[in-house]
């Protein structure tokens, strides 16, 4: 069986069009004949959406019960079932009610495909899980149904639909979208003109990621390798040399001619496992990159250009940047370069060559390092200046042989002193040799003159054979050397990032595995002359001081005390500079961040608030401002009871707004830090009920189970009475009429506890700790029940009075919430 097609409608907020566009598909599609089921649509009340399920073919829903609460959901088997060819699911990212088979609704769709069933389904942006914390972080929600990308990804099909902000707004503003009572909150928060922008973009870009992997799949399965120029990419060149500050820029500058354009920095690495690059460089340059928002990359080839254009033409490039030949003008008479090289290859791709300080100026000479030890140097020389004697006096008194194989004979010493000392005993060797085949073995003996060419053409045979062995064996044994300290250098540097990562504060523990690699005796690490990190005993502070000094940039220095280290340390010691620039970096950005959380926190508490007491503040004012007009007006003539009820009103919305300031203030005053406590010894038996009288007659029907040899708590008795209000009104709110809530107290140790239960529908056990966040209302729908601030309120206050407030489990159902006070005894 095939299985079925995935067509996915997003939108970048709710109330965008998504669920009625999806309907007009499945309308479309039951025309056409298709056999179209509704297996799981939310209207939401809006009636235009509601109309679009006329004529569609709807499986009903599943019930189920949850904690006491009814609950429905799609009906997954009888779908299933019905085996139709497209099946509408509304709301991919909605979780299921414990119990149902799968926790996700996306998990059932999955189910659907599997099962050859064709799906119509939507999202919004906020609900992919990559974008989770950014959506959070714009909007002050946290969206905590979501979906994996990967689900969203493999759909054959998204289709956007989109709507301007000011279009969504104006939707609100009409009642299209959410109930009158709410619309005003939403625009003031959720919906405000900067979300939505914010939310659109995340949405178009998203979409237009999805769009760029399915051209690349189609461009692999069709083996297209031609540059389709769909977007700007800009690929740089890096060699590690100092030129590559100046491409990067050059580059960036070129990507930002072109919004959304992609900037990637490379490094080709020869395959030879050698490493002629700078890494401290390659990682001076790679943070650039970065901080330009450019990505870094690298790769392995023999042959540089094509390595390049391979890796361009792999990320659709269609632009290239390299810095002009550092060669001179008579190198380039036998190799083009790179750059030369790369253009005339490029193909579709333009290719930028930028000029820089050392364009055309030739390889400044460099010091190779040594291929051989000193020792084995020295024992070249040596075998050079006994062996040659030994041998020449061993043919000379020996029988008569052959030039030729005198030759071959000194030709063996050559390429054997070779492979002892290197190249300048083995050249030393040939010339010394073909001196002593001259004189002793060439005719006439005893001169250096050469009576047959046929000998002369040997001997000069014999001098260049000598010389390329010796070239040879000399350069196997110098990149037999680079390769070994190639593969050392690569395992420090891993060996640093692994520690790096492992640890969590980076920048110390990279300045400790660099004292300990190079045995040194403390690392310091100076910012315009100031330390920011140190590490070992005894530390340099001063530039003076130090035994080695490796300037980071322009700002940072890092000193090094202990030793003196050779030039190829030195090499590995830059690479660990550069990466303590980024890690501390790192580290500030980090602490930039914790302090900005708290800022982020109070701008999104203000918002919530904002959004959360506009309704709860103007429905106690309508109320006791039309309860207090009406008694005012002489149009009507209101008898005894009336005015009763009348007054009542206006007394009752009063109470609540006191409430509600008293809380909001109580609120500020906690996240100030600026609460007064009063603690004394108090009884609970003398606060709970008083606690009860101010919950009016609701508070009556709560059952009391308090011992009357109950140990004094140590409270403020103001604050104590106001959590029992809270946590009291709260277990009204959710409790079925016919088991009322329960308040039991109880000795622990040197604490009391007081347990109040509720036998309502309960809170999942992973959702505890959300109830305790300020604005929140765990399970509602609606503004009517205020603005989630109680159960937050209350753990702020028994915290500050030295307690703990925990939520347990309710036997056969519902919620206990746990005050415990230490007891006066105890204090």
């Amino acid at each position: 069986m095939a299985r079925g097609e995935l067509r996915i409608y997003l939108g970048a907020a709710p109330g965008v069009g998504k669920t009625y566009t999806m309907l007009e598909e499945a309308h479309r599609r039951a025309e056409r004949g298709t056999d179209v089921v509704v297996a799981f649509v939310e209207t939401h009340g809006r009636k235009h959406t509601q109309a679009m399920l006329a004529d569609l073919e709807i499986v009903p829903r599943r019930t189920m019960t949850y904690r006491g609460a009814e609950f429905t959901e799609m009906d997954l088997d009888a779908v299933l079932a019905r085996q139709p060819e497209v099946a509408v699911v509304d709301e991919l990212a909605h979780t299921n009610v414990p119990g149902s088979r799968h926790a996700k609704r996306w998990q059932d769709v999955r189910d659907l495909l599997d099962a050859g069933i064709d799906v119509l389904t939507t999202v919004n942006i906020q609900h992919l899980e990559s974008l989770n914390d950014v959506v959070a972080q714009i909007t002050g929600v946290e969206q905590r149904e979501t979906v994996p990308d990967a689900v969203v990804r493999a759909a054959e099909q998204v289709e956007l639909v989109d709507m301007t902000p000011e279009a969504l707004r104006r939707r609100m503003a009409h009642g299209n979208i959410y109930r009158p009572e709410k619309i005003d909150a939403a625009l003031g928060n959720y919906f405000r003109t900067g979300n939505l922008t914010a939310l659109r973009e995340l949405a178009l870009l998203w979409l237009a990621d999805k769009v760029e992997d399915q051209l690349d799949k189609y461009r692999a399965d069709n083996r297209i390798s031609a540059t389709w120029e769909t977007r700007e990419r800009v690929v740089v060149a890096l060699t590690g040399g100092p030129e590559g500050d100046t491409l990067i820029r050059r580059a960036a500058r070129i990507a930002a001619r072109d919004k959304g354009a992609d900037l990637m920095a490379v490094h080709v690495t020869r395959n030879d496992g050698l490493a002629g690059a700078d890494p401290a460089a390659l990682s001076r340059q790679r943070v650039l990159v970065e901080s330009l928002g450019g990505t870094y990359h690298q790769v392995v080839g023999a042959d540089v250009p094509r390595a390049l254009l391979d890796f361009a033409r792999a990320v659709n490039a269609t632009q290239i940047v390299l810095g002009v030949s550092s060669r001179g003008k008579f190198a380039q008479i036998f190799a083009t370069g790179v750059g030369v090289t790369t253009t005339a290859l490029s193909g579709t791709i333009d290719v930028h060559l930028v000029s820089h300080e050392r364009a055309a100026q030739g390889l400044r000479a460099r010091r190779m390092p040594a291929a051989l030890s000193r020792r084995r140097r020295i024992g070249g020389f040596i075998a050079t200046v006994v062996g040659l004697p030994i041998l020449t006096a061993l043919l000379d008194a020996g029988p008569s042989l052959s030039l030729t194989n005198d030759i071959l004979l000194f030709l063996v010493a050559v390429v054997g002193v070779a492979l002892i000392g290197g190249l300048w005993p083995a050249l030393l060797a040939a010339v010394a040799g073909s001196l002593l085949l001259n004189w002793f073995f060439t005719p006439p003996v005893g001169r250096f003159t050469i009576a047959e060419g046929d000998n002369l053409l040997a001997l000069a045979i014999f001098v260049v054979v000598a010389i390329a062995v010796s070239w040879v064996v000399d350069t196997a044994a110098r990149k037999t050397r680079q390769a070994a300290q190639a593969g050392a250098d690569a395992q420090t540097l891993a060996t640093v990032a692994g520690s790096v990562l492992r640890g969590e504060r980076p920048l110390p523990a990279l300045l400790e595995r660099l004292r300990e690699t190079f045995t040194l005796q403390s690392v310091t690490l100076l910012e315009k002359g100031a330390v920011v990190a140190v590490v070992g005993d005894n530390p340099c502070t001063v530039a003076g001081d130090a035994d080695v000094e490796v300037k980071v940039n322009d700002d940072l220095k890092m000193l090094l005390c202990g030793r003196q280290l050779e030039a190829s340390d030195r090499r590995i010691v830059e690479a660990f500079a550069a990466q303590a620039a980024v890690a501390l970096r790192q580290e500030r950005l980090a602490a930039e961040a914790a302090s900005a959380k708290p800022l982020a926190e109070a701008d999104r508490m203000r918002t919530a608030l904002l959004a959360a007491v506009s309704h709860d503040l103007r429905t106690p004012l309508a109320s006791a401002k039309a309860a207090v007009a009406s008694l005012r007006s002489a149009d009507v003539d209101f008898d005894e009871h009336d005015r009763a009820e009348l007054l009542a009103t206006a007394d009752e919305s009063i109470d609540r707004l006191v409430r509600l300031v008293t809380n909001l203030l109580d609120m500020s005053r906690l996240q100030a830090g600026a609460l007064g406590v009063t603690a004394i010894g108090v009884g609970a038996e003398e606060i709970v009920p008083r606690a009860l009288d101010d919950l009016g007659p609701a508070g009556r029907s709560v059952r009391l189970h308090i011992p009357e040899d109950l140990p004094y708590l140590h409270a403020d008795p103001g604050l104590l009475e106001r959590i029992v209000v809270n946590l009291a009104g709260n277990a009204l709110r959710h409790s079925p009429d016919d088991q009322p809530p329960v308040i039991t107290a109880s000795s622990l140790g040197g604490a009391v506890e007081i347990r109040v239960i509720d036998h309502g529908p309960g809170i999942p056990e992973d959702r505890w700790d959300d109830v305790f966040l300020p604005f929140q209302r765990f399970g509602d729908r609606d503004n009517h029940t205020g603005v989630g601030l109680g159960l937050a309120l209350s753990r702020g206050l028994t915290e500050a009075m030295g307690g703990t407030l925990t939520p347990e489990e309710t036997p056969g159902g519902g919620l206990t919430m746990i005050l415990s006070l230490p007891t006066a005894a105890d204090r």
